[in-house]
Parts: structure tokens; C-alpha cells; sequence
């Protein structure tokens, strides 16, 4: 990681100048103040920050300061419309000229942005990979170059150009062409998600192999893993949400779009204010429903959703996100959980998964018209995974440990705060094992998993009479077993790959070359005891302060006022959504719920008593002042 900026330094003045006039905010963040001066000086970056980490102001704020020494216009790439348009709106909030330019403009107003930009008038323009790199737009940047007004490049969501990243997207491809034709201007490209596969190709891609890396602990202490056994997985959901969650907003994400709207209904019918999203749907829905979630201060909204919902989703106060499938690989899984708790309070990752979780994954790599070299890469990003799901220790170890993060068990995952039981597997293994393959011999035919296990259980049924099974001498061999013991074998012994699903098959199992080893008794299979039980059975599960059955419960960033500030809180609250619905943008955007508990803490009186909160930035102070004063003074 890079040193701090020196202070004295006129760009470290400048930037933290930046920093507290238009953002409100007294101190950088872990590396914020290297990145944004280096940045700021004209020096490549490639960032990796965390979600929530700040990775906005490492752009903005460089861009506010080249614009500012007479460096011109900063061009933001972002792959999404909803939050360009929340970003623009969150910097005019701020004080800060900015446009984007996407579908939602009309040719006039594509036009007079067009004319702002080419002026040089505007400190930062949003705009799509495949928009920035179309003639028209791309000669715009030539005039602005010839003059010495293009500031700096800012690739947003760069995992994107990569084909080992969990979103690839070829148009960040064509980003290239801004590095060969501006080789000049300083570029800043970030991401939330990478592991060192993903961030060597970013800076290949790309072309960032003169640029410094500043690469931030991939750690969110404040949400807390759990990842449990299928045994019912909506009911295991549902009673989940209503444990620790009800009234809270939330994430759930589901493989296809068919479980979606299964699994939306039934939150629904629950009483639980919940809203389908996915691919299928209308784009005007699907608007609505994003709309909704972001912005539906009365109640929260938990979105029920498939991947296509999540990139860009700034929401501070999503207090959980669950799996209701298992997610293709790590970078998926940390991305989607980093959507929680981004206001830096209590918040949730749940995952239910099961044998068929695996068998699918699978069977959707090996059936893809990828190369060979690709699906060897894309079975090792799964077996990671699995291997965190099947985990006996410390999830967050394991989960930093696949970044190249070194951690120490953190007490606040499944595994440290209700250690599992566990039970060395070998002989199950190897008796699976064997039945696999007498079964094969004997039949000459593969079986799937259920049968297999009916076999070793001694489970009598149509099937093991029909072929002769029950003759086998493995038939009862395993009876001492349950089901869930064996299907925990199962997935390790397929995550390790002693077996092989075939998907043409109807997903039989097949004896593998790794089988050897643990027939022979040479490797060993530790496994963690069922944890598909109810919630309710289980110690340490807790409730969050303020958790009650209502909506109406106070916001996590306000758990700790008294009630004279609640009160302020609340009106702040409804005085805030008033506005955000009046300049057509999200409420956090306005203020987020953080700045409004410092507020509703310290009671003001005057103008004055608003300088040093957090998130009060000059612009906003002229804007709102008076108004959260007159608020305020009410209680």
C-alpha cells in the first residue's frame, strides 16, 4: 500500500480542502488521501476498495481538483444508468457541475451536454463504455484534448474488462482506445472485486502496468456470515428475516427468474414487503421496482432478485443480503454480500445451499461452449467457494484468504460464534465410494445421488429392487448414517473432485481418478455436522437492537438517541423524504441516515452548531440549513 501523502504537499491541501467544503467529511479513509493525490498529481491508479469503502471520492475528488488547477473535464465510464443518474444527482446535491450522458436524454438535452462538455464547463460527465468509445463522442475528447481540458480518465467497475471476473462485459474492452489516443491523461480504474487472476488481467487489458495499485483490506467487519445447510430453503429464509430482519431492507438472490417470483410471493404472502426483479420482467417494472427499493422511506423493501439486480446499488441501509442458490464463485459471493450494511452498521450474508447447488455449477460449466483451459479456471472458482460453505473454522479467514488477505478468526461468522461439531467422513467417503462403483460394475450403468444412498442406507424401494441392488454387499453397509451426513460427503467428495457429475447423464456420479486415494484410505474427509436444524434450536442467534416485529422500529444509525433525539430523528427522516422525492433522487442521497442521527445528537440552534457533521458540506449547509434547523427546533 501506498504512503500518505505528505500535508504540506499543495495537492494534499488542495484535495483534503475538496473533502471537507463540498463533501463534508474531516478525514480521508484508509487510503483515500494516497489515491486522490496521486490521482490528483496525474498518476495512473488501479484501486481495489471494498464495497462502501469510498471508492466515489477517489475519483471525484481528483477530478474537483485538476478541474480546479485548469486541467478541464474528468469522463466517468459506468456501466449503469440508475447510477450515473444518482451520482450526478448526489454531486449537484454537493455543489458540483456534472451531467451524464445515456438513453434517458432526449437529442436536445444530449446536445446542450454535448456543448457543456466541449466548453469544458462540466467537472465530471458519466457516459457507457460503449458510448465513450463511439466516433462521436470520442471527437468530442479529441477537441477537448488538442485544448489541455481532458483532466482524467475514471474506469468505474473495472473486473468488468476481465473474462475471470464475475461481470464480464466485452465492451470495456474497446476502453483501450483511451490509453492509445490520450496517452497523456492519468487514469483511474476501480473495482470492489478481484482476485490476482482478475486484477493481472484488469492491468492487461487495460493497459495500467506503469500504474500504482492501492489495494485496501477486502474486509467488512460489520457483516456478519452464516452459511447454512438446504434443508427448506424458503422456509429457512423466512424464518430468518423475521428472526433478525423484519421491517429491515434487504437483498435475496435466487438462480433463475421462475424461483423469483416463487420466492417473492411467498415473502409476500408472509406479510413481508417484498418485489420481484429480473431480467424478464418489463424495463418500466423493473425501473419501478428498483425505484422503490432505493427510495420507499415508509417501508422497507426487500428485493428479491437474480443478478441482474445489484452493480451501482448504493442503498447504505440494506441490513441483509441471502442465497437461496449457491453463487458461481467467490468474487460473486463477496460483491453480492457487500451490498449489506454499507453504512457500516450491523447487517447480514446468509447462504442455504445443498448437493444440488453443486451438481448445477457444475453441470453450467461443463456444458458451456467455453475452452477447456476457461472451464478449468471457472471449476476452481466453485471448488473455493465450496470450499467456504463447507468450512469447519472461520468464514472470513477463508473468504480474505481467497484475496490474498491474511485474517485471524474474526467472532462474528457462524463457525466462531457457534463452533460446529465435527466428524471425520472417510469411511462414509469411502463406502459411497465403493457402492459408486460395485453399482457400475453390476449394472453397468450410473445411478444419481439419491439412489446411491438408498443403496448404502439398507433403503429398500423400487428402484434397488428393480435392479438387483439390494445384493450388494455395500447394501446396509452405511445404515448408521443419515441423509444429510451423506450429502455433506457428497459435496466435499464433488468439490474435491474424487467424484464427477454428468450432466448428459441426468447427473449420475462417476468415479474419478482422485477417487483412488480416498478408497485407498490415503486422504482423509472432515466434515461439519448438519446444521440444517431450525434456527430457533440453535444458540447465539441474537436480535439486533431495536428489532421488534414493526416497520417502524428506529433506523440502526439512530439505535443509540434518546428519545427527544428519536423524535428529531424521525422528523429529520420525513423532512428528507419530502425533498429527495422533490429532486427526483433517493433519500440517502440527500443525507445519509448517519447525518441526520449526528444531528438529531446534537440539537442545534444556529447555523453554526451544523459545522464538522459529518457529511454537511457548504453547499448542503447553504441549501438545508435553515430548513433542518426549523425541523429541529420543533422538538
Amino acid at each position: 500500500m501506498s504512503a500518505l501523502p505528505q500535508p504540506d504537499s499543495a495537492t494534499a491541501i488542495l484535495t483534503h480542502q475538496i473533502l471537507q467544503e463540498v463533501f463534508g467529511y474531516t478525514d480521508f479513509r484508509g487510503p483515500q488521501a494516497g489515491i486522490v493525490e496521486h490521482v490528483g498529481d496525474g498518476g495512473d491508479a488501479l484501486v481495489l476498495m471494498p464495497t462502501g469503502g469510498g471508492k466515489s471520492l477517489c475519483y471525484q475528488i481528483p477530478a474537483i481538483a485538476r478541474q480546479r488547477t485548469g486541467h478541464g473535464v474528468t469522463v466517468v465510464v459506468s456501466p449503469l444508468i440508475a447510477l450515473m443518474h444518482d451520482q450526478v444527482g448526489a454531486l449537484h446535491e454537493a455543489g458540483v457541475d456534472a451531467a451524464f450522458l445515456n438513453s434517458t436524454l432526449d437529442w436536445n438535452e444530449t446536445l446542450d451536454v454535448e456543448r457543456r462538455v466541449a466548453r469544458a464547463e462540466i467537472t465530471l460527465v458519466y457516459a457507457a463504455p460503449e458510448r465513450v468509445t463511439t466516433p462521436r463522442f470520442l471527437e468530442m475528447l479529441d477537441g477537448l484534448h488538442a485544448r489541455g481540458k481532458l483532466s482524467l480518465f475514471a474506469i468505474d467497475e473495472a473486473h468488468c474488462v476481465s473474462q475471470w471476473g464475475h461481470d464480464f462485459r466485452p465492451e470495456y474492452r474497446a476502453l483501450t482506445v483511451l490509453h492509445e489516443r490520450f496517452s497523456s491523461v492519468p487514469r483511474i480504474a476501480l473495482t470492489a472485486t478481484a482476485d490476482a487472476l482478475t486484477r493481472a488481467d484488469i492491468v492487461e487489458r487495460l493497459q495500467l502496468q506503469e500504474a500504482r495499485q492501492f489495494v485496501s483490506s477486502f474486509d467488512r467487519p460489520n457483516i456478519r456470515y452464516t452459511i447454512v445447510e438446504k434443508k427448506d430453503a424458503t422456509t429457512q429464509l423466512l424464518r430468518f428475516i423475521e428472526r433478525e430482519h423484519e421491517g429491515e431492507s434487504g437483498v435475496v438472490y435466487c438462480q433463475s427468474r421462475k424461483r423469483v417470483e416463487e420466492v417473492a410471493k411467498l415473502l409476500m404472502d408472509a406479510g413481508i414487503n417484498a418485489l420481484p426483479y429480473h431480467a424478464g420482467l418489463d424495463a418500466a417494472v423493473r425501473q419501478k421496482h428498483q425505484d422503490r427499493f432505493l427510495r420507499d422511506e415508509e417501508s422497507a423493501i426487500v428485493m428479491v432478485a437474480t443478478i441482474a439486480f445489484g452493480m451501482g446499488i448504493d442503498k447504505p441501509d440494506v441490513r441483509f443480503v441471502a442465497h437461496l442458490d449457491m453463487p458461481k464463485n467467490i468474487e460473486g459471493y463477496y460483491q453480492e454480500t457487500g451490498r449489506a450494511g454499507r453504512d457500516g452498521l450491523a447487517a447480514d450474508a446468509w447462504m442455504a445451499y445443498g448437493l444440488q447447488d453443486v451438481v448445477n455449477q457444475r453441470r453450467m460449466i461443463d456444458e458451456s461452449p467455453a475452452t477447456e483451459d476457461f472451464k478449468q479456471v471457472m471449476r476452481g472458482k466453485l471448488d473455493a467457494l465450496l470450499a467456504l460453505a463447507e468450512a469447519i473454522d472461520c468464514r472470513r479467514v477463508r473468504l480474505l484468504g481467497y484475496f490474498g488477505e491474511k485474517s485471524t478468526p474474526c467472532g462474528n461468522c457462524d463457525n466462531c460464534l457457534n463452533p460446529p461439531q465435527v466428524w471425520d467422513g472417510t469411511d462414509a467417503a469411502r463406502k459411497l465410494l465403493s457402492t459408486i462403483y460395485r453399482v457400475q460394475q453390476q449394472s453397468g450403468i450410473s445411478f444419481g445421488a439419491g439412489h446411491i444412498m438408498d443403496i448404502l442406507r439398507g433403503k429398500s424401494t423400487e428402484k434397488t429392487k428393480q435392479y438387483g441392488h439390494e445384493r450388494l454387499s455395500t447394501f446396509g453397509l452405511g445404515a448408521e448414517f443419515s441423509e444429510p451426513q451423506l450429502r455433506g460427503v457428497l459435496r466435499q467428495l464433488i468439490a474435491t473432485g474424487a467424484l464427477s457429475v454428468d450432466a448428459q447423464a441426468f447427473n449420475t456420479l462417476q468415479l474419478t481418478e482422485a477417487s483412488r486415494g480416498v478408497l485407498r484410505g490415503e486422504v482423509s474427509v472432515q466434515l461439519r455436522e448438519s446444521v440444517s436444524q431450525p434456527a430457533s434450536s440453535r444458540s447465539g442467534s441474537r436480535k439486533r437492537s431495536g428489532s421488534g416485529g414493526s416497520s417502524s422500529k428506529p433506523a440502526a444509525a439512530a439505535a443509540t438517541l434518546d428519545a427527544h433525539g428519536q423524535k428529531r430523528f424521525e422528523a429529520l427522516k420525513a423532512w428528507r423524504a419530502e425533498v429527495a422525492k422533490e429532486h427526483n433522487l433517493p433519500a440517502y442521497v440527500i443525507f445519509h441516515d448517519a447525518t441526520l442521527a449526528a444531528i438529531a445528537e446534537r440539537a442545534p440552534a444556529t447555523l453554526d452548531d451544523l459545522h464538522g457533521i459529518s457529511g454537511i458540506g457548504e453547499k448542503k449547509l447553504q441549501a438545508y440549513g435553515t430548513e433542518v434547523l426549523r425541523v429541529c427546533a420543533a422538538f
